[in-house]
């Protein structure tokens, strides 16, 4: 259809057309009759190239006078610039490409002139009436309307018109080809119908067309395709159609979706000399290279090489320097990390962990094999480390059972949904996806076979790794073996070659999350036995197997099920169905039945047996319940055993690490508002014939929360100042901020689709309302009394009030030896006896709890002023944790309040008034001091008690002295494991040597925790030395880098790093602690973690200079410079420096994120590291290495920027931080922009500026590009001016050119200017 001519001069263009006619007729040189144009166009003051006349010169060609001399003044016209060429060819696209059949002359005309003014844009993208050209432009192809796009810069115009011309021509030849029916649309958005549809302009029926005519057809078509070929290829246009496959996904797709087609179906192309269809179809796949760019040096070249596909070893999986196996460090430290106490953040430890080896993956470039079979390693490694820890009250084997059966199949099942949920052009695409995850998982988990050394099974769970093994061995065989029968084998009953190792067990986790399928036990390898070498055992069927057959759940059966777990999910759910419908007494046994192995060694049902758990703390209401009181009381023996059975260390560990401590709190404040507003007259007897009360419900509940959340934590924080921000926001209102984020952003994602399939269909999803603080008005009561306690002292208290005689009556009752003058604030009623006061404190536990501070003051007090012994004190205490065991929050909020406040006098533990640790105290001392030794500190100014009777302030002597009053037993351990903490908290803040006389007492207590108490102590240390945690860190880098010369660290490595574990033991005695195991159980007591960072990043130039020269001290450094051969021997391999580069840097990036998490991350990049570049001085390196030290510094630095950046954002897009990285990343940036500019004055080294800044936009730009996409335009294009001023002229254009579809116009300018 032909384009309306511009109504303003009318009269002056029909001049200019009869110019044209009258020079057609005479057949005038296209020369002169251009010559009599510019006399013309110039004399009215046109301003050229002129919109109107490539109308003008385009209408009057198509068709009425469609010949040679008016394609000859066209191109004239092109030439002398009288005319946009872009606006010329978009103009004939639309008239010449639908009639291409009708006048094949005109088609093989126009892809003449698009092959020679195609790519010419430079000059049309400065026109002074360019905005009036890309209108018409627009107008004329629709870009606008069919890219969603308004292409009001130039350069976007120009992206914008290279991808139709080629999309015209993929079209046409399809169409040429009849091939177009083979498309998704069956149809092309560039070809329109021609309007006389029959009949041509000139008369000429389609099926009269000459053979010539033919001839030219099939031609143009293979003419097309070899253009759409120098398209492909071409430096400028590939790169340009790279930026629409960045930013433009959908349309590109469409795009190449017809592309595919024309390389697998097209005649011409398979007749092309220039090319064929195989090596088409790679060039429209490799058009992502085309922004990549070539390393100027060597030390460029190994920074950003990418590690070889299968290049595990497995004699160095353990410890060997900067090995492959050591990429992966950051893993490790991160579960070493997560076996230390709860973790609560927005999202859990399966999705952060799913993050972590995403972002690693794709930082190393490694296949999806090594990066599986890195994550097996080094949570193996784990497992390794804690088969023979020292005993103590923490959680260690079972918890890292479950992040190595559970969680991390748990993250694999993600990984590999995440994949299956792309889309199928992605997968077609993307090479290193051709082989899908799942079969990466498969080939790696068949090679960590080989690695026999990190798959010996603890002791405990040997005999489940055999049964693993012969259930394959049986299955192989053609039997059918039940569970029961499985769970007669004993370790001693196995053949060694029958024998189950842990990739045994992992392998059954895997096939439960059908990740796996039984065709696993066929492996090479897998298992080596015949079935007539298992020995033969009754068939009686017994544990699961008779409860899946019907058996009624009796006593005996219920403790079968409570030492064996669960196999199956359809196991776990009969439980939970009895749990739920069953008798009271059958509902009392399937409860403990979920509490026992199943929930602790039911790794392949674990996910599911904790939502089971949940969902039965919050029992449903009876139909027609018109109760005053809560339902929840008639659930009171159900829900005691439920709170009792996870209640121990290793199962509270297991909700955190799947992310449901917030869930679990939401569950556990309903009961503890009911059922500590009763009175403990409400009581229950059970089959066992115990008796328990309201109280013994509450207090197991509240215990249970108060572990959830930092309860011991808050007034040491106060102290220090400067914490860890995770920690500073546990509380219970952050506990529900995170639940009710959690839930209300369920089903958002397409993850959570997929997660909510995985679960049981008996399971029901918590209702999305929100929970506040509000709800629990007697619970919301206490922590304001608590945070009270906390922030001042005691105050209030006034006589004759409920809480005043309540006050009176605790004690009466406990402190029966005081001789009470004047209470805190209050006078005493004298003549109150023992019984009365018992009677009158028949109370709800919450009136209790608000009276206890009131209580614990005066009986302080009266301590303090010898009217009560300590003695007296330590009994009435332990009593009053009898009466209420939930007492023992306020008895610790309030001691720990007071040793903060530092009103008390010391006391003498002498033995006599207070329990004395004089028997084992200097042992302990010594013991300190080797620990810290062995581990390469020295702290000369480490005090001991010596002759002098040592003393502690009378608070901590008082809470001391009530926990070495309780048994060691499993009936005690929830209580000791909530007041034992906080008494090690509470001794760490005090000054030395208030830990080692705690450990020397507890020690005499538990001798089996000795060992363990030692190592807690040794790390009071760092609490009141800096340079101690100088000294730590330090011996962290060198014996991660092979620095260290004891024989355990001297290779390097993870091994040297992490050693054995924490407190593990030789066969002779305790063992040093590795560093890095001690760093991350000092971290969370370390009060100045900005000065941490700021000494990790000195602490990494160090290193840094120590590779460059093969790790010599400096005085070997100066006897080598002096000898004969000077350096030249000792010079280290690029390749090998680089590597140890990259492990320093992964040490230090992960120091960082765990020592202060997501704010101290985003404050390095904000301001830590710009002050570093301004104010380090230049210094003077070692000559033999010439600049090599500055510029490996310069990519120390931007390796370790990246990683922060990594372990803070993710790699996604959307994630719940990615709100952040976007700002802080666009500071980073723009203080390198300015920097570029000159604007800053910078005090480092150039050489290591210029490398930071290279190899940190380097990394962004190959790894991580989606987080370019929300940076300003004017930043990237800045920091591309700084970059192209150090001849970085590729990266300049990849940066912008992968930021996203706002920076597409500056990146396809930098193209066209480099054209």
């Amino acid at each position: 259809m032909a384009e309306t001519q511009p109504a303003s001069g009318a009269a002056f263009w029909e001049t200019v057309l009869e110019l044209t006619k009258s020079a057609q007729e005479k057949n005038i040189d296209p020369l002169a009759w251009a010559i009599q144009l510019g006399a013309t166009l110039n004399s009215a003051g046109l301003t050229l190239p002129s919109v109107e006349l490539s109308h003008l010169l385009v209408s009057h060609i198509c068709w009425n006078n469609n010949n040679q001399t008016t394609w000859k003044f066209l191109e004239k016209a092109l030439v002398l610039k009288f005319v946009p060429p872009m606006l010329v060819l978009a103009l004939l696209s639309t008239r010449v490409i639908p009639s291409r059949s009708l006048h094949p002359a005109a088609y093989r005309l126009y892809m003449e002139l698009l092959k020679r003014y195609g790519s010419s844009f430079a000059f049309q993208l400065h026109a002074s009436n360019h905005e009036k050209i890309l209108k018409a432009v627009d107008d004329a192809l629709h870009l606008s309307d069919l890219f969603g796009i308004q292409p009001f810069d130039p350069a976007v115009l120009s992206v914008l018109f290279v991808f139709s011309n080629v999309w015209q021509l993929v079209d046409a030849s399809l169409d040429d080809e009849a091939l177009l029916e083979y498309s998704t649309d069956k149809s092309s958005r560039w070809l329109t119908e021609i309007q006389t549809m029959d009949i041509d302009d000139s008369g000429h029926f389609p099926e009269n067309r000459t053979e010539f005519q033919e001839g030219m057809f099939k031609t143009n078509t293979l003419m097309a395709i070899e253009m759409i070929v120098e398209y492909l290829q071409s430096r400028v246009t590939s790169q340009i159609l790279f930026l629409v496959r960045q930013n433009m996904p959908s349309h590109w797709r469409d795009f190449y979706q017809h592309l595919q087609l024309l390389a697998s179906k097209s005649l011409a192309l398979r007749s092309s000399k220039i090319t064929t269809p195989e090596i088409f179809a790679q060039m429209a796949s490799d058009t992502r290279k085309h922004l990549h760019w070539q390393c100027k040096t060597n030390l460029q070249h190994q920074f950003h090489a990418v590690m070889a596909p299968g290049c595990f070893l497995p004699s160095s999986v353990q410890c060997h320097g900067a090995s492959n196996s050591s990429l992966w460090l950051p893993i490790d430290l991160f579960l070493e990390d997560a076996m230390e106490g709860i973790i609560v953040t927005p999202t859990c430890v399966i999705d952060t962990l799913t993050g972590m080896v995403k972002s690693l993956q794709a930082l190393y470039s490694t296949t999806w094999h090594d990066t599986f079979l890195g994550l097996w390693i080094a949570i193996l490694r784990l497992v390794q480390r804690e088969k023979n820890p020292c005993e103590g009250p923490v959680a260690r084997l079972d918890t890292c059972l479950c992040m190595l059966l559970s969680i991390t199949p748990l993250v694999l099942v993600n990984l590999v949904d995440e994949q299956n949920m792309e889309s199928e052009f992605s997968q077609m695409e993307d090479k290193q996806a051709s082989k899908s995850r799942l079969h990466e998982l498969i080939s790696s988990l068949q090679q960590l076979g080989e690695y026999e050394g990190l798959l010996t099974p603890p002791s405990s769970v040997a005999s489940i790794a055999n049964q693993a093994a012969i259930k394959a061995i049986m299955y192989l065989s053609g039997l059918n073996i039940t569970s029961g029968y499985l769970d007669s084998f004993s370790v001693s009953d196995v053949p060694i070659n029958c024998a189950g190792n842990m990739r045994h067990l992992i392998v059954e986790a895997c096939i439960a999350r059908n990740l796996l399928d039984i065709s696993a036990y066929a492996w090479p390898g897998y298992v080596n036995a015949r079935v007539n070498q298992i020995p033969r055992l009754s068939g009686q069927v017994t544990g699961w197997s008779s409860l899946m057959k019907g058996s009624p759940l009796t006593s005996a059966l219920m403790n079968a099920l409570v030492s064996s777990p669960a196999s199956s999910l359809a196991e776990v759910e009969k439980i939970y169905e009895i749990a739920v419908g069953g008798s009271d007494e059958e509902k009392i046994s399937a409860a403990s039945v979920l509490c026992g192995s199943s929930l602790i060694r039911g790794w392949n049902v674990q996910e599911h047996t904790v939502l089971f758990l949940l969902r039965l703390l919050s029992p449903p209401m009876p139909a027609g319940y018109s109760e005053s009181e809560s339902h929840l009381i008639s659930y009171g023996p159900f829900l005691n055993v439920l709170l009792v059975g996870i209640a121990t260390v290793d199962i509270v560990q297991i909700f955190s690490l799947h992310g449901l401590v917030p869930h679990l709190a939401g569950e556990l404040m309903p009961i503890c508002e009911v059922f500590g507003s009763c009175s403990p007259k409400v009581s229950w007897t059970l089959t066992t014939g115990e008796e328990i009360n309201s109280h013994a419900v509450f207090s197991n509940a509240f215990t249970l929360l108060l572990k959830l959340w930092s309860f011991d934590h808050t007034p040491i924080e106060q102290a220090m100042g400067d914490v860890r921000s995770v920690a500073s926001q546990l509380s219970p209102e952050y506990l529900l901020l995170v639940r009710n984020s959690q839930l209300a952003s369920f089903g958002n994602a397409s993850t959570d689709q997929s997660k909510g399939r995985r679960f049981s269909k008996l399971i029901t999803l918590p209702s999305t309302e929100p929970i506040f603080m509000d709800s629990f008005p007697k619970l919301k009561c206490w922590y304001r009394q608590h945070q009270a306690c906390i922030a001042s002292p005691l105050s209030g208290l006034t006589p004759g009030t409920p809480v005043h005689q309540i006050v009176e009556a605790l004690l009466t009752m406990l402190f029966k030896k005081m001789n009470r003058g004047t209470t805190s604030g209050s006078t005493s009623s004298s003549g109150s006896s023992m019984e009365e006061a018992v009677l009158r404190l028949q109370l709800p536990a919450w009136d209790i709890l608000e009276a206890l501070p009131f209580v614990l003051d005066a009986a302080l007090t009266a301590c303090a002023h010898d009217k009560l012994s300590p003695r007296d004190l330590a009994t009435g205490l332990k009593d009053l944790a009898d009466f209420l065991p939930a007492s023992l929050a306020s008895i610790l909020s309030y001691f720990t309040a007071e040793v903060t406040r530092g009103v008390w006098k010391p006391v003498s533990m002498n033995g006599t008034d207070w329990p004395s640790p004089a028997a084992n105290l200097s042992m302990v001392e010594q013991q300190i001091r080797k620990v810290l030794a062995t581990t390469g500190i020295d702290v000369p100014s480490l005090a001991t008690v010596g002759s002098s009777i040592p003393t502690l302030p009378l608070p901590l002597a008082a809470l001391l002295s009530l926990t070495i009053t309780y048994k060691i037993d499993k009936a005690n351990e929830r209580y000791l494991n909530l007041v034992g903490r906080g008494v090690v908290v509470l001794a760490a803040c005090c000054p030395w040597p208030c830990m080692p006389i705690v450990a020397a007492l507890w020690a005499q207590k538990a001798k089996r925790w000795s060992d363990f108490l030692i190592h807690s102590a040794s790390r009071t240390v760092f609490n009141l030395n800096n340079d101690a945690v100088v000294q730590l860190l330090r011996s962290c880098f060198s014996s991660v880098l092979g620095f260290n010369a004891s024989p355990r660290c001297r290779n390097g490595g993870v091994g040297a790093l992490l050693g054995n574990g924490f407190g593990s033991r030789y066969s002779n005695g305790m063992s040093p602690v590795a560093p890095g195991i001690f760093y991350l159980r000092v971290c969370p007591f370390i009060r100045n973690i900005t000065f941490v960072t700021e000494e990790i990043l000195s602490l990494l130039m160090v290193s840094v200079k120590g590779i460059a020269v093969g790790g010599l001290s400096n005085d070997a450094i100066e006897k080598l410079k002096k000898s004969k051969f000077g350096m030249r021997y000792r010079q280290v391999s690029l390749t090998s420096a680089m590597s140890r580069v990259k492990l320093a840097a992964s040490v230090g990036a992960s120091f960082v994120w765990i020592s202060g998490g997501l704010n101290l991350l985003q404050t390095l990049l904000k301001e830590t590291l710009p002050s570093w570049f301004i104010s380090t001085q230049r210094t003077d390196h070692i000559s033999e290495s010439g600049g090599v030290v500055a510029t490996l510094s310069g990519y120390a630095l931007a390796y370790f920027a990246v990683l922060c950046g990594l372990f803070a954002w993710g790699i996604d897009v959307e994630s719940s931080a990615s709100k952040w990285r976007s700002k802080v990343l666009a500071s980073h940036l723009e203080f390198m922009a300015t920097a570029l500019e000159g604007k800053i004055s910078l005090g480092c080294d150039m050489a290591t500026w210029r490398a930071y800044v290279s190899g940190f936009l380097g990394l962004l730009v190959r790894c991580i590009p989606a987080w370019l996409h929300d940076i300003d335009v004017h930043i990237l294009k800045s920091l591309s001016r700084g970059l192209r001023q150090w001849n970085e002229e590729e990266l300049a254009v990849a940066l912008v050119g992968v930021s996203g579809i706002n920076a597409m116009g500056v990146a396809a300018e930098l193209i066209i200017q480099s054209a």
